[in-house]
């Protein structure tokens, strides 16, 4: 199995303050990836470094050629601006814009295609709805039919289940499947234990620096996550700036 991005002694923060620390390892290509951890472990950053949003402070990650244009990244809701007078569609269509650009004409059979996609979410006869008008659950689901018309071979999610009901993770899960069947690869920061076991079969348990990684089974063992509790116990923001490897 090839690699999606490896991961050599990484280490991601912010002014030089590490919220990952010397993380190695490889997300190979089509896997299906949870990462979990206490509140504050870097989940976040490290899909940001991921991405490419974020550069490393220290060690190297390997994107092995693959653009960021070809990788689907969702943040958590609560990055996104939902006050931008744009309709249903339109948000969906903007996911074209990889292989068409911002400002070409949207032919009727990529308009055709993004209604296909809010079919697929069951979205069906929101295509003309505000945008702020949904409830989260209905704009998350607008969120990943924009990301099937991506098309991307790397999808990164960031609490894609968060604050929305049961009904809409369950079709949203549905989705993920499909995605992993189809051998993309997909990595998605979650926080809900049960909807992992049943859902991922590789997890990345971190608590800033790495806890376990590999089989969920064997991730998600009580003395990984009591051991990932004991390090966010000992967490001390006021700590001095981590310099190894550092100018």
């Amino acid at each position: 199995m090839s690699v999606a991005f490896d991961l050599d002694d990484v280490t991601l923060g912010y002014q030089r303050h590490p919220a990952v620390h010397h993380l190695s390892g490889q997300f190979k290509s089509g896997s299906l990836t949870a990462v979990v951890g206490p509140n504050g472990s870097g989940k976040s950053t490290l899909l940001k470094g991921l991405m490419g949003l974020l550069r490393p402070l220290d060690g190297r990650i390997d994107r092995h050629g693959v653009r960021r244009s070809a990788i689907a990244y969702l943040p958590q809701q609560s990055d996104i601006d939902r006050s931008f007078p744009i309709s249903v569609i339109d948000t969906v269509i903007l996911g074209h814009w990889r292989r068409i650009g911002m400002f070409r004409r949207v032919s009727h059979a990529l308009r055709q295609q993004a209604e296909e996609a809010l079919i697929s979410v069951g979205l069906q006869g929101f295509a003309q709805r505000q945008i702020g008008s949904l409830s989260a659950g209905q704009f998350q689901r607008v969120l990943f039919a924009r990301m099937l018309l991506q098309d991307a071979p790397i999808v990164l999610l960031d609490e894609p289940f968060t604050a929305i009901d049961s009904k809409t993770t369950m079709d949203l899960i549905a989705v993920l499947r499909r995605w992993h069947a189809e051998k993309r690869t997909v990595i998605a920061v979650l926080h809900d234990h049960e909807q992992v076991r049943e859902n991922f079969p590789e997890t990345l348990l971190l608590a800033r620096e790495p806890v376990a990684w590999g089989p969920t089974a064997e991730v998600l063992r009580a003395e990984h996550l009591f051991k990932a509790r004991r390090m966010a116990e000992s967490w001390d923001d006021r700590a001095a700036v981590c310099r190894r490897g550092f100018p």
